[in-house]
């Protein structure tokens, strides 16, 4: 089974949103057995806690149910995940940190490590690979509107759609 680790500062809003969203995508598809993803913070904000209701909200009106409840990312998420997906760059540079973190803890790294956006086409050709490029980032909409959910749930449902094509093929499911 091919395991896909979204995170993002709180894991209320964007991993979340992202977990439900490719939960459906892998069910429409019939790869649910095939295939399994989760979410995680890598502040300790929100542990236990249910998704943000403007999240779920949003979730449902494009016929997703989010039920996860907050975690924050462990070392031990790089061995057990084969993807793992960070929002913004911030995250992006905190999860690598911990990567470093399980290695020198000596730690069978299993993961890749992505920003999430790498698999966004709007911005394949159009942005550069800098890790500094706000770009590649899935904006935040925590302080933000119904709109921002909105706008955020469509960049990550570009993103897992791109993503579920190269995980077919990648690996033959």
């Amino acid at each position: 089974m091919v395991k896909i680790l979204f995170v993002c500062l709180g894991n209320i809003c964007r991993s979340p949103l992202a977990e439900g969203i490719l939960n459906k995508q892998l069910k429409d598809k019939g790869l649910e057995g095939k295939v399994s993803c989760d979410s995680a913070g890598t502040s300790t904000y929100h542990i236990g806690d249910d998704p943000d209701k403007r999240a779920i909200k949003t979730a449902k009106n494009h016929g997703c149910e989010l039920s996860h409840k907050g975690r924050q990312i462990t070392l031990g998420d790089f061995s057990t995940f084969d993807y793992i997906f960070a929002m913004d760059n911030e995250n992006f540079k905190d999860v690598k940190a911990l990567e470093k973190k399980a290695k020198d803890a000596g730690a069978v790294i299993r993961a890749k490590i992505y920003l999430t956006r790498e698999f966004d086409n709007l911005y394949d050709d159009e942005v550069d690979d800098s890790e500094n490029d706000i770009a590649w980032e899935v904006a935040d909409p925590y302080h933000g509107s119904e709109e921002d959910f909105e706008e955020c749930y469509d960049t990550l449902e570009r993103c897992s759609t791109e993503f579920l094509k190269y995980l077919v093929k990648a690996h033959k499911l």
